[in-house]
């Protein structure tokens, strides 16, 4: 029998954080979080001081891609929980487990406008895989573990915990949570053995299969299962955007990501195949195009951990709700026992591997002499010979790093999907190095996306977190500008930046390291310069102002309208 001591809420809830295994928050702290502020100083928990609330969620959302663990952040009430949401949504939609703690008024003052009072659950709940407002102190233990355990497991995502200071300030009686019951919430993870069976068959029967590979395998650690199925049968792999890293860009089978920038073997691929396998993907829009032109040619098996998500977009003929690593596996031993032949699936190979060589990824060094962006991530890919782990923030320059970086390995690649946040990049690398102190961790980021939260520079160099932040400047934002570019006649409606910080000085005013690279031959020594210093780094690479990311498709049509990729310049690797 675990034995009860009695302790104030915010003790409580310190405590169950400890228990859970939690070993770093990010937070800022305000007026009704100070009770857990206080309890925080005699605990052995590390606390990140963020310098805006979302800057906390996004280092708690960085942390958990970059480790498997539930990240957790806290903010005050009002406008602290206010400067979450955006960080809690981007967790939602790229189901990244995350725990959000929020303070609240008393709990006699909710629904009166009280100071800084704000309805966080309400606000919060489209966003959110579950969340509590908490008014019995007594209950503090139980949901704290709950929150983990919800956040953690079935499809992650994010779960907030709404505390009012009265709920912190209440005496308790604490005893660790052991057990939890919670029979509403039973994610099925093995698969149903019938659908499993059906599958293996149609994988073997199939003569142009295509692995169609999400997230959900990284979430799932099913990466060495996939790599044995790819293996096992000779089907080639295509990758989201979240799905990098999932299976090995060095491998024979590999196609790269697929959709709006993918390859264009990958987009040709799933045209043509006849078996798409989408394992933990969810036929998003930037991946599909034109729904009703995706795979047309292709029976559709559907693997899925969210039964709501299986149909959705693409009906399937052979639905599977279930964990990747336990259906993938089980593929794996249904196939064993069933004959097969390489020959089956050889000249298909054979004719991706044609498309591999006439469409390579390529592009032209600037005209005006400034740095081809594609050629900064190219050299950060050899420098840190494919093993860093790579953040990004959103825009062109998250596409450039998902076509020039080679992804080796899971939770190699951290970066907004779903939401598509700028500002993302540089509090995330903060959590991801905190995660993996062991790893080199590059913020691939852009001028736009960094000014959103260049505050972050203070927080890395508070705690002396060296990471190293490669902006690729072209003094635009560059995205829409693309699409101004293409679809709206050149019409460069408020996409650049006619006056700049000076990014160097910037960051040495922060007490980071600052450096400037305009020249090919000076890219690869500041990296390592970067790298090797021990500290917070940034290098402003100074790029074409108007390069375009290529291959593009544009949105609403088929995957293989591609705009560019065509006339092969330069080969992405040997």
């Amino acid at each position: 029998m675990t034995p009860q001591s009695k302790m104030k809420g915010s003790e409580a809830i310190v405590r169950a954080l400890q228990d859970e295994g939690c070993d770093v928050i990010f937070g800022y702290p305000g007026g009704v979080v100070i009770p857990f502020y206080d309890a925080l100083l005699d605990s052995s928990l590390r606390h990140i001081l963020v310098r805006h609330e979302q800057g906390a969620a996004h280092a708690a959302d960085g942390y958990a891609r970059a480790t498997g663990k539930v990240g957790v952040c806290i903010a005050t009430s009002g406008p602290g929980a206010t400067n979450l949401v955006t960080g809690i949504a981007n967790a939602y939609l790229d189901s990244v487990p995350i725990v959000a703690l929020t303070g609240q008024v008393k709990s006699d003052l909710i629904g009166t406008d009280a100071f800084q009072e704000a309805d966080t659950t309400g606000i919060t709940l489209p966003i959110v895989k579950h969340s509590y407002l908490l008014q019995d102190a007594a209950e503090l233990p139980r949901v704290i573990h709950e929150a983990f355990h919800i956040a953690g497991t079935g499809r992650p995502g994010p779960v907030l915990i709404d505390i009012p200071v009265t709920t912190s300030l209440a005496e308790v009686s604490y005893k660790r949570v052991e057990t939890l019951g919670l029979p509403g919430y039973r994610p099925t993870t093995r698969g149903h053995v019938k659908q499993i069976r059906a599958a293996a068959r149609a994988i073997n029967d199939a003569e142009r299969p295509v692995l169609y590979v999400g997230g959900g395998v990284i979430s799932a650690g099913a990466a060495p299962e996939l790599l044995e199925l790819a293996e096992l049968r000779r089907i080639p792999v295509t990758t989201t955007l979240m799905g990098l890293g999932a299976f090995p860009e060095t491998h024979e089978l590999s196609l790269g990501m697929l959709g709006m920038h993918g390859t264009v073997t990958a987009n040709y691929a799933v045209h043509e195949c006849d078996l798409l396998v989408a394992v933990g993907a969810r036929f998003d829009d930037r991946v599909t195009g034109k729904l009703s032109a995706f795979a047309p040619k292709a029976k559709v098996i559907h693997i899925d951990i969210d039964p709501a998500e299986i149909g959705k977009n693409v009906p399937p003929l052979i639905p599977i709700v279930g964990d990747a690593k336990h259906v993938l596996a089980a593929l794996v031993k249904e196939l064993q026992g069933l004959e097969w032949t390489p020959e089956r699936t050889s000249a298909w190979l054979a004719k991706l591997k044609g498309w591999q060589d006439e469409y390579p990824l390529h592009y032209e060094d600037p005209a005006d002499g400034t740095l081809a962006p594609q050629y900064v991530v190219e050299e950060i890919d050899r420098v840190t010979r494919h093993e860093a782990v790579v953040v990004s923030d959103v825009g062109q320059h998250q596409m450039w790093a998902t076509q020039y970086y080679t992804f080796t390995f899971p939770r190699q690649w951290v970066s907004s999907g779903g939401l598509g946040t700028m500002g993302f990049g540089l509090p995330a690398s903060i959590g991801a190095k905190i995660g993996r102190p062991d790893a080199t961790v590059v913020d691939i980021s852009g001028d736009g996306g960094f000014q959103m939260t260049v505050q972050e520079l203070a927080t890395a160099v508070n705690y002396d977190i060296p990471v190293v932040v490669a902006i690729l400047d072209n003094s635009y934002l560059g995205m829409v500008r693309q699409w101004q570019d293409l679809f709206w006649n050149k019409r460069y409606s408020q996409t650049h930046f006619e006056r700049q910080p000076d990014f160097k000085m910037l960051a040495e005013a922060y007490g980071a390291v600052g450096m400037r690279v305009t020249e090919k031959d000076e890219v690869a020594d500041a990296l390592r310069e970067a790298i090797a210093c021990g500290r917070p780094a940034v290098i402003d690479f100074k790029v074409a102002a108007e390069e375009n990311v290529y291959p593009m498709v544009p949105a609403g049509t088929s995957i293989t309208e591609m705009i560019g990729g065509v006339a092969p310049r330069r080969r992405k690797k040997s």
